[in-house]
């Protein structure tokens, strides 16, 4: 059964981390992520932006505090190098999600255009992965992840290959997901990215001990 947006939370409790021999990255960190919000994680380079995402993820275990998730069942991760199958169109790698799921071929392409749009990709959804630009490849990457169907969504550096018009398209896009009951979470140092989100993490001063 599907898991109602009531239902879905993401809490960070005294979260500290450091890798060994360094500094502290981020410490006393405490959140709570809810549906609705689109919640950035902004900070210089080595604030621990993308390391808290794998916190988020559990790929990391953070050195300090402890992360309790309750109706998160799929977690979905955009990189901010897009990696795709050079030779499969992008129609290929979105509607993918979508027939693993157990949608027909033509409900599965129906949707999958309707999210292509939704990110500026309409046009391009005969084109094979190769042939995107570095853009269009970040932006088909977030359309794929949003037809996987993630209660909690993952996102580093969104717009970083992007002009400033499809930029604000794709943040309106996230929060759009994020209205219908996905947890978004962005890594990001562009100030527009950031003011688009709902709520920030700000990571600038949160790491000291040695």
């Amino acid at each position: 059964m599907p898991v109602s947006a009531a239902e879905k939370a993401v809490r960070g409790f005294g979260l500290a981390h450091r890798f060994t021999g360094t500094q502290y990255l981020f410490e006393n960190l405490d959140f709570e992520l809810l549906p609705g919000q689109v919640v950035g994680l902004c900070g210089p380079s080595g604030s621990g932006k993308s390391t808290l995402l794998s916190i988020l993820a559990t790929w990391v275990e953070p050195t300090e505090g402890r992360i309790e998730a309750s109706g998160v069942r799929r977690i979905g991760w955009v990189f901010q190098n897009p990696y795709g199958v050079p030779r499969r169109t992008a129609i290929d790698h979105v509607t993918l999600p979508l027939l693993a799921q157990g949608k027909s071929r033509s409900e599965a392409e129906e949707r999958a255009i309707r999210v292509l749009a939704g990110f500026r990709l309409e046009h391009a959804a005969g084109q094979q992965f190769r042939e995107l630009s570095g853009g269009e490849a970040q932006r088909l990457m977030l359309a794929r992840a949003v037809c996987s169907g993630p209660d909690l969504l993952l996102v580093d550096e969104p717009t970083a290959q992007l002009d400033t018009r499809t930029a604000a398209t794709v943040n309106e896009t996230l929060g759009a997901i994020a209205q219908d009951g996905t947890i978004v979470v962005i890594a990001t140092h562009d100030p527009h990215t950031r003011e688009a989100c709902t709520h920030v993490i700000d990571l600038a001063h949160l790491g000291s001990r040695p």
